[in-house]
């Protein structure tokens, strides 16, 4: 774990938590946002034309968040559109890469690292280096680094430079949408670290128990109805799918949330596997690196950084049975 104080990075090995040992997450800085015209987003300022070749993506095919991001470019056929760099070096200093974009080159030791392109946004940044981060080449500073915003950007914003309308955010499903995503993010995409980084007993068993409320609520809804909103996939499923795939993969062991595994929930484990097989998304997924993400570099959860050989996730593969769900419950 590190950070960046007024500019420097230095190691801290700590994880943020409450009196009572419970994980807190800090917001996202950056909060621009790309839009057709250029015009200001929600939040931020104006000035973000969406152009092709501006914006390059940071991430790391561990991160669950930066995966909603890689899912979105590649669902909207961006991939030539905004350019994207995903960590594959150790991470050390945070996260890192091979190689640096356009003037911002690797250190001496070859490496690039993300905490470079904070301190060219803002040179006395102060704060977590996190993963997704959206970098725009023309006036050379950080657009938005909050996965939620990015993947709303993706879905809009560049629809006059591609060939997919496809829209996962739609006006008439909004509210319901952004219902499910609270509710799915309090209590498991947000959960499992909860569970994961709880420094006492008493906030772990809160987490845990919370996360398998929100698994045993998907689980109910899902019975009824073929995603998370209907029978139109949406952002809602898109957010919710990169913690569902890592669950039994990591959180199951790494992070402790062993109550039972989604492949022993029949409606979730179809779900997942319809989401993985759908059309371009396995190709986001790399089994072994997000693996190897948590064991390998969360020493304060995994000190030996043993990374384990299992589970076998051969069923992901199997035929996922959801064709027959009904629209709506």
């Amino acid at each position: 774990m590190g950070v960046l104080t007024e500019g420097k990075w230095h190691e801290d090995g700590q994880v943020q938590t409450d009196s009572r040992g419970s994980f807190v997450r800090d917001d996202s800085v950056f909060r621009n946002w790309v839009t057709a015209d250029g015009a200001a987003g929600t939040t931020g300022e104006g000035g973000f034309n969406a152009e092709p070749g501006r914006y390059h993506l940071f991430v790391s095919p561990s991160c669950p968040w930066a995966h909603r991001a890689m899912i979105l470019r590649k669902l909207k056929h961006l991939e030539d559109v905004v350019s994207m760099s995903s960590a594959d070096r150790p991470k050390s200093a945070g996260w890192s890469y091979s190689r640096g974009i356009d003037d911002l080159a690797p250190g001496d030791d070859g490496v690039f690292r993300l905490h470079q392109v904070y301190t060219v946004a803002k040179a006395d940044y102060s704060g977590k280096v996190t993963v997704p981060t959206l970098w725009d080449r023309q006036r050379r500073t950080i657009v938005n680094n909050e996965s939620s915003e990015i993947i709303r950007m993706f879905n809009s914003a560049f629809d006059g430079l591609t060939d997919v309308r496809d829209d996962y955010y739609p006006a008439d499903l909004r509210a319901e949408i952004d219902r499910i995503n609270d509710f799915v993010y309090e209590h498991v995409n947000n959960g499992v670290y909860r569970a994961g980084f709880a420094k006492s007993q008493e906030a772990y068993e809160e987490a845990v128990k919370r996360v398998f409320h929100g698994l045993d609520t998907m689980e109910g809804w899902l019975a009824e109805r073929r995603y998370l909103t209907g029978g139109r996939i949406t952002e809602a499923d898109w957010r919710a799918f990169p913690t569902l795939l890592r669950f039994d993969l990591v959180y199951h062991g790494h992070f402790k949330c062993n109550l039972r595994r989604v492949q022993d929930y029949p409606n979730l484990s179809g779900y997942l596997r319809e989401l993985y097989q759908w059309p371009g998304v396995r190709e986001t997924c790399d089994l072994d690196k997000i693996k190897a993400g948590y064991y390998g570099s969360q020493s304060h959860v995994n000190p030996t950084g043993i990374v384990p050989l299992g589970p076998a996730m051969d069923h992901l593969e199997e035929p996922h049975g959801r064709e027959a769900l009904p629209a709506a419950g």
